[in-house]
């Protein structure tokens, strides 16, 4: 289950060499672009598995979901686009409130594909792969709130008054 493992190296390590160059005083990319860049990653490897995988992604969806196929190609492509407006500043944030929606909306699928052991991923493991996949997903939707919808705060503003306040 090395999937999980890759998800987390795609996510963190724009933002974490972003970060790494801030410190050593280095001019490089904002770190919270970084953060989106990665999220873009993410979601391009796991739209890549909507084609390359499409059968087994398709056994995810209940039976009685109909051109199971069709919507995993189709779900491949939402997620491509998700991606790609992770790469433009300017639809950074349309990307983050869709990838939060998405990976809300999917989570069911995943649950169905552990309670019936789909022989895809950890989701063969059964209902175990469940407390590494939660997580996973949390971990993503916080990810994209933090950095693509979190509302800034600005030196000065009423937010960081009070945060600053109820420091000292």
């Amino acid at each position: 289950m090395i999937t999980p493992i890759v998800l987390l190296l795609l996510l963190t390590a724009p933002y974490l060499f972003a970060r790494l160059l801030a410190s050593s005083g280095r001019r490089g990319p904002d770190p919270k672009a970084a953060a989106a860049v990665g999220l873009g990653l993410v979601f391009l490897f796991t739209a890549s598995g909507h084609f390359i995988q499409t059968e087994p992604m398709a056994q995810m969806l209940p039976a009685w979901v109909p051109g199971r196929a069709p919507l995993v190609y189709l779900t491949g492509v939402l997620e491509i686009a998700i991606a790609i407006g992770f790469f433009i500043p300017r639809l950074r944030q349309l990307a983050g409130l869709s990838a939060v929606a998405v990976l809300i909306l999917f989570f069911p699928a995943n649950i169905h594909a552990a309670l019936h052991q789909v022989p895809m991923g950890g989701h063969a493991w059964g209902p175990i792969y469940l407390l590494v996949r939660a997580p996973l997903q949390l971990i993503l939707v916080v990810w994209a709130w933090w950095f693509t919808l979190r509302p800034a705060v600005t030196r000065g503003s009423p937010t960081e008054r009070r945060v600053g306040a109820a420091r000292s």
